[in-house]
């Protein structure tokens, strides 16, 4: 735009200089010349088209014609200006350039917690939708444009920002708000593992206070990820086979997992049991069928690897097969084609679509592989309940006895429904009644769990683990005494909730269920209650 300004300027100097050269006529008919501001207040209002008329006297022939030529040389001039602004304005660049200003100033703009998530694929806009429904603020980082279009025209709840831009680089990582004091946490889900790696080394080495979570589609991108300690590192490939190891050698604790992880109010899954007692086949193409063969192998099994382009694999004898195809439609047809010749074996089906869940769901496969749905399903209980997902990291390391109670006392208390789960701090916040009991009095954990109107009975709800003292601990006993500032989790029929909150946070309900205690409910005969009075 330097041009088009500095031919402008040349053309109002010259014009005005002309003018103030030319010499007129005054009103007496005497010579004169315009003073340089009349020359300059003329060919102000000429220029721009107001036009008072001639002043301060009539102009002669000369002056005229020199006024017709400022008149055209200026005309031409705004002309040009006006099409290399207008030029200016449809450049990508500027564009870019105004779209990145705007950007920076709704990032600098946040007041509240916020996660920056880099990619918005499949993986990524399954997870900002939930965290958006959950209310949660996120800035969204991906290298291409037209996934930033799309989260424009999601039209989400909240505003998210969102930019295109190389996540290699630290500096757009920067502008997206890594630097930020309400950033809260980093979560790489990009398709390419290089990327997510660079977020992953970026974040723990410019802000190694933040919390990270990053995919990873191979383990050797895993491996390397582990190697800089971000939170959590995601491998739907090595999460798929530890859940299949857990059903062939702990099918209990398999199916306690499984029914965890679920959403809310899922049936409990049957228990699958022999699954090692036969051959397996495995019908798939790619690293996916090459790894999990050789997961099952390593598990000590006889497993036949086919091609889903050769057709019905012969499913003779078998006990378990997977169909993972690259193809959903494939895979549902050769899981019915399993289902029909033999009804009892373990199917899992691979699902690449989520738009093809409906069918999948209603032909009822024993599991289901969806590579996006479990690493948003993880990232988000990591993000949302962390201490519930640590929880599920330590049943997966147990026994099948240890899981087989667990199980029993869940059922028994909420039923055989996927519980809710809740986080309870006993502070003056959280749990106001509890805290100020606790101050003097005694509170057992199965105490929290009495119904607090029917003190002999008990809610359905299940502690699941505990925090004391910095101290975590996994399915505590129900005889453990609370502490002021102690942290809970707890498995839960949803309306077994608010009724657990009248004991957290009415003086009178919370003496009841740990003393028997009916005290009136007025606020002095509650506080002379206390311990203590």
């Amino acid at each position: 735009m330097r041009l088009p300004l500095a031919m402008l300027v040349a053309i109002f100097t010259i014009s005005v200089a002309g003018l103030t050269a030319i010499p007129g006529v005054d009103a007496d008919g005497n010579p004169a010349h315009l003073t340089l501001f009349d020359a300059f207040y003329f060919m102000s209002y000429t220029a721009t088209t107001i036009g008072f008329g001639e002043i301060p006297y009539a102009f002669t022939i000369p002056q005229r014609m020199w006024v017709t030529f400022s008149i055209y040389a200026s005309v031409i001039g705004w002309a040009y200006v006006f099409g290399m602004l207008f030029a200016l304005l449809q450049e990508q660049s500027f564009q870019d350039a105004l779209a990145t200003g705007a950007f920076r100033r709704r990032v600098r703009a946040f007041r509240e917690p916020f996660l920056l998530v880099a990619g918005y694929g499949r993986a990524g806009r399954m997870l900002c939708r939930e965290l958006d429904a959950l209310g949660r603020r996120m800035v969204v980082l991906d290298s291409n444009p037209r996934r930033i279009e799309t989260l424009a025209a999601d039209q989400l709840a909240s505003e998210i920002p969102g930019i295109a831009g190389d996540v290699h680089n630290p500096a757009v990582l920067g502008l997206a708000g890594l630097g930020h004091a309400q950033c809260e946490g980093v979560v790489a889900l990009t398709s390419d593992d290089d990327a997510n790696l660079a977020v992953v080394i970026a974040t723990q080495l410019l802000r190694p206070d933040l919390p990270v979570i990053a995919r990873a589609n191979t383990r050797a991108a895993a491996t390397r990820m582990v190697d800089f300690n971000p939170t959590a590192v995601i491998n739907p490939y090595d999460r798929y086979g530890t859940y299949l190891m857990l059903a062939l050698h702990q099918p209990v604790t398999y199916q306690l997992v499984s029914w965890l992880i679920s959403p809310p109010g899922s049936e409990l899954p049957p228990l699958r049991e022999g699954l090692t007692d036969g051959r397996w086949v495995v019908c798939a193409n790619g690293v996916f069928g090459e790894e999990v063969a050789a997961d099952l192998t390593a598990a000590g099994l006889e497993v036949v690897l086919t091609n889903p382009a050769d057709g019905n694999p012969d499913l003779t004898g078998v006990v378990g097969f997977i169909a993972g195809a690259d193809n959903d439609t494939v895979n549902l047809a050769l899981a019915a084609h399993a289902r029909l010749t033999s009804p009892d074996v373990f199917l899992t089906v691979r699902q690449h679509h989520h738009s093809n869940g409906p069918l999948v769901e209603a032909f009822e496969p024993d599991a289901v592989f969806v590579p996006n749905d479990l690493v948003v399903l993880e990232t988000l209980a990591r993000i949302i309940t962390p201490l519930y997902w640590s929880f599920i990291d330590h049943v997966l390391q147990q026994d099948d006895s240890w899981s087989r109670d667990l199980l029993a006392r869940i059922v028994d208390r909420c039923g055989e429904r996927t519980p809710h789960s809740t986080r309870i701090i006993l502070d003056k916040t959280g749990a106001p009644a509890a805290w100020r009991w606790l101050q003097g009095g005694t509170l057992r954990l199965e105490d929290l769990t009495r119904d607090p109107t029917d003190r002999d009975s008990f809610l359905p709800v299940v502690p699941l683990v505990l925090i004391h003292d910095g101290e975590t601990v996994y399915a505590p006993a129900p005889e453990t005494i609370l502490a002021p500032g102690d942290t809970i989790v707890v498995a839960a029929r949803s309306a077994a909730i608010p009724i657990l909150t009248m004991t957290l946070y009415y003086d009178s309900r919370v003496r009841y269920v740990a003393t028997g205690d009916q005290v009136p409910e007025t606020w002095v005969w509650r506080t002379l209650a206390l311990p203590g009075h």
